[in-house]
């Protein structure tokens, strides 16, 4: 491909949005300064040490030069030449390469075979005449393996054919080192180390030349065209391919970069980081190493020579010498954002690296990554944008600042200078379309939401969450609420300002909440719930600012609201006091009395009340318990109580009385049972009596009043609730005596009388209640109840029986051990001798201890009173 036509760059989008201007080419030496009128007389070579210029001419001449660098204020260079002297080398061939060895102030020039080596300053030959014979090319090792500083390594193309020598080379003084044979005539040799690159006759290879093991690269034909070998960097070259490639390879062999094309006809090659320059017959052309994107295409017609000397690039024809003079990277990133060109912008700025120090290059890098931000977001894509900030560390501020009004009327932001982008704001970035506007404000609040809790919004966290908050409210945005009940820095004036803008009062109420301004809040929400200010925010506000209270610690602010609460609902606004937390309530932190007293008003409330200090916290005061069953009553007798008979419907508040008379022992049982006389209340009268131990008129009532066998039945099995057996046993008696007291006798009660002795046998005196019976009832019809009482006799004489033989059984055991103990014998003579005195034993009394031993009686008992004397063991 032609490099007009490469020019034509990617994905065939025209040249001039792809160019880049990388370098600008500027004369050093004009062909008047070297040969003045000598037509026949050409450039055959050129080095450049510093700011030493040499250039080798065509009959035989080395000219020194001085070079005078000026910077413009556009960043870019000029070069002035200072001529110094020239010497002629006494040959009449042209001077075909030079090479400059600063350490040794040599400068090394081949000619005619020749290499001569020359004082860099008067260019004189050194005294003693040394030089290398028989060179048709020559390179220097830019990566010596001596490590000696006082000389350098010459690897020259021998005239010898297919072989490569290796020279050291002192100021005065020349040493070969090594013979290398190749498998084709060397034609272009560069050297790194122990490795050689060679452009053979027909193909490239790589060659250790210490160790002589040679690597195949590829093949190209010499005939058709100019190798080309270059070092670019440590252990790796450039070189020219088939196919018009510049192909990269490495001393193992392999191409660690993607090769760049250019045209057929190159015949030079340099490398300015991150640039490959080409030179060919009619243009010089520049390409990234980074992307391989051809940049810049610079007309330069006759050029032969290109070269790079440490990163200053010089070209030269045959009569005059330029240098290609790199644009500041800065400058040359800042064009491509110009031309929105991101991604070749952030390829080369990542290239730079190695240029730049480190500190300089993450300041410019983290700079140039925002900007590119910028440029993707104003293009809406806001991905990509998103991926930039964060990796640039973007001050959000910047993006906040580009929406009018987000920030706060405190804040002391100020923009970048110079500025990171051309907009003044979003109406400007947008041009007044509202849809791209609602995008970018969608993006916004995305992109806050993530910052907000990471090291981003360190120190600005007042204004990220001040910005989040007023986009939410705009936007009428659900995360607003989130927002506030978490916790954040939303600045109190701007945010309550722009809320109440938005007419967002339940929010506000938030806002104030989160900046400790309860009061504020709580009257902002009673104005809602009292339709002054419209705010569907929540259709259960009035429950919501109970609950508040309900958790508020301020004790005054719950006293103020409590009467508006309990005006509202007495069933919620009661919760105020009913559902505080515990651990508040262990605080007592609302006095009971205070809050009954408060009460007062609302009985409904009080009720709530007294059954949250009755029921849940088990509060063990006779006033509650007393109150809260007068309440109870009251509302029973209102209602117009219902009789309690069998089937009867029975109200919620007075099952809740008789519960509360059933379960509680604290209440003034006399003074609720006047309350109660003449009520038409018998089962609650009933429950009365029972406290008071009058179970036969307890019972009486329920069974002749109410005719509520079953409710007789649970009578005693309450009352006798944690008592002795015979305590229940004498309720039952007594029940079934009233079933078969004096009086009519009336069928019913038979069948309760019969029915209480069949479920209930064992609570029963079996003997007693046969007395009792009368003489017609028949075996059968008592046949449950005397099946129970016989089994229940039968049980307690066998379990006495068991417990018994348990008794027989462990007493036998105690006389088992007992005989045990005593039976064995026990030998008594004259000869024993009393343990503890060691006297003899007169009479067969004696005492024995279970260890065996045999002591006198009184000796034993003058043991028992003296606690010093010797003990022989524990007396049987």
């Amino acid at each position: 491909m032609h490099p007009r036509e490469e020019c034509k760059g990617i994905q065939g989008m025209p040249a001039d949005m792809m160019s880049t201007k990388a370098f600008s080419l500027v004369s050093a030496v004009e062909r008047e300064l070297l040969m003045g009128d000598k037509e026949r007389v050409n450039i055959e070579c050129v080095e450049c040490c510093g700011r030493n210029l040499y250039v080798g001419t065509s009959d035989c001449f080395v000219y020194h030069f001085l070079l005078e660098e000026n910077t413009l204020p556009a960043g870019t260079a000029t070069f002035t030449a200072t001529k110094q002297l020239h010497r002629h080398l006494g040959f009449k061939k042209p001077v075909n390469e030079l090479r400059a060895a600063s350490a040794l102030n040599r400068l090394l020039v081949l000619c005619d075979n020749c290499i001569t080596l020359v004082n860099m300053m008067s260019l004189e030959p050194v005294p003693s005449g040394a030089r290398i014979k028989g060179a048709t090319a020559f390179a220097l090792n830019e990566n010596p393996v001596s490590g000696d500083p006082f000389c350098v390594e010459v690897c020259i193309i021998s005239v010898k054919r297919r072989t490569i020598q290796v020279f050291m080379v002192y100021e005065d003084r020349v040493q070969i080192v090594r013979e290398v044979s190749t498998p084709e005539q060397p034609l272009a040799v560069a050297v790194d180390g122990h490795f050689l690159c060679l452009a053979l006759t027909t193909q490239y290879i790589i060659l250790n030349y210490s160790t002589g093991v040679a690597q195949d690269l590829f093949p190209y034909c010499s005939e058709e065209k100019r190798p080309i070998v270059k070092r670019i960097g440590r252990q790796e070259f450039l070189l020219a391919g088939p196919g018009g490639l510049g192909m990269f390879a490495t001393v193992a062999g392999i191409s660690q970069r993607a090769p760049v094309h250019w045209s057929e006809n190159v015949v030079g090659a340099a490398i300015c980081f991150p640039y490959v320059i080409a030179l060919d017959d009619e243009f010089i052309t520049v390409h990234s190493m980074l992307d391989q994107q051809q940049k810049q295409t610079l007309p330069f017609k006759e050029g032969h020579i290109l070269q790079d000397f440490e990163g200053r690039v010089i070209v030269a024809t045959s009569k005059g010498v330029y240098i290609l003079v790199p644009l500041p990277l800065e400058k040359q990133i800042q064009d491509l954002l110009a031309s929105r060109r991101v991604e070749e912008a952030l390829i080369l700025a990542k290239g730079a690296r190695r240029n730049i120090p480190k500190e300089k290059f993450q300041v410019m890098y983290r700079r140039i990554l925002q900007q590119a931000g910028f440029i993707q977001f104003a293009q809406l894509q806001f991905l990509e944008a998103k991926e930039l900030f964060r990796s640039g560390q973007l001050d959000v501020r910047e993006l906040i600042s580009l929406y009018p009004f987000l920030l706060p009327t405190s804040s002391s932001f100020t923009r970048s200078h110079p500025p990171l982008h051309e907009y003044a704001d979003l109406n400007q970035l947008t041009q007044g379309d509202q849809e791209k506007m609602a995008k970018c404000k969608r993006f916004l609040m995305s992109y806050l939401n993530e910052v907000r809790s990471t090291e981003v919004a360190n120190g600005y966290k007042e204004d990220i969450d001040t910005a989040l908050l007023k986009l939410y409210a705009e936007a009428d945005h659900d995360s607003l609420l989130d927002l506030l009940v978490t916790e954040n820095f939303c600045l109190l004036t701007d945010s309550a300002a722009w809320l109440e803008k938005h007419k967002k009062y339940f929010a506000l109420g938030l806002l104030y909440h989160s900046n400790n301004q309860d009061a504020a809040a709580v009257q902002l929400w009673v104005n809602i719930v009292n339709g002054e200010i419209h705010d569907s925010t929540r259709s259960d506000l009035y429950e919501y600012v109970v609950d508040f209270l309900t958790h508020s610690l301020d004790r005054e602010l719950v006293w103020q609201y409590a009467g508006w609460a309990l005006q509202k609902s007495e069933e919620v606004g009661v919760q105020v006091f009913t559902k505080r937390p515990l651990n508040e309530q262990q605080k007592s932190s609302f006095n009971p009395d205070d809050v009954i007293t408060c009460l007062k008003k609302y009985p409904k409330a009080l009720v709530k009340y007294l059954e949250h200090l009755v029921v849940d916290r088990s509060l063990q005061k006779e006033e509650y318990h007393t109150r809260l069953a007068l309440l109870y009553l009251d509302e029973v007798l209102r209602q117009g109580p219902s009789t309690g008979g069998r089937g009867a419907e029975v109200t919620e508040t007075q099952a809740k009385l008789r519960q509360l008379l059933q379960k509680s022992d604290l209440y003034r049982v006399h003074f609720l049972m006047d309350r109660i006389q003449g009520a038409g209340l018998p089962m609650e009268s009933a429950i009365l009596h029972g406290k008071l131990e009058e179970h036969e008129e307890a019972l009486r009532i329920l069974v002749h009043e109410l005719r509520d066998f079953s409710a007789a039945e649970d009578y005693c099995l309450w009352r006798s609730e944690g008592r002795a057996p015979p305590y229940r046993q004498r309720l039952f008696h007594t029940l079934l005596a009233i079933y078969l007291g004096p009086g009519p006798s009336a069928p019913e009660l038979t069948v309760a009388a019969v029915d209480l002795l069949n479920h209930h046998a064992t609570e029963f005196d079996a003997a007693q209640v046969l007395q009792l019976l009368p003489g017609t009832w028949s075996v059968q019809l008592l046949c449950p109840f005397l099946t129970g009482a016989m089994r229940d006799s039968v049980h307690t004489r066998r379990t006495a029986q068991v417990a018994v033989g348990l008794a027989k059984s462990e007493n036998l055991i105690y006389k088992y051990d007992k005989m045990k103990l005593k039976g064995s014998s026990v030998r008594l003579s004259d000869k024993k001798l009393c343990q503890m005195c060691q006297n003899p034993f007169c009479e067969p009394v004696f005492v024995r201890y279970p260890n065996g031993g045999l002591v006198h009686t009184h000796c034993a008992a003058s043991r028992q009173t003296n606690p010093s004397s010797p003990s022989p063991g524990t007396r049987t």
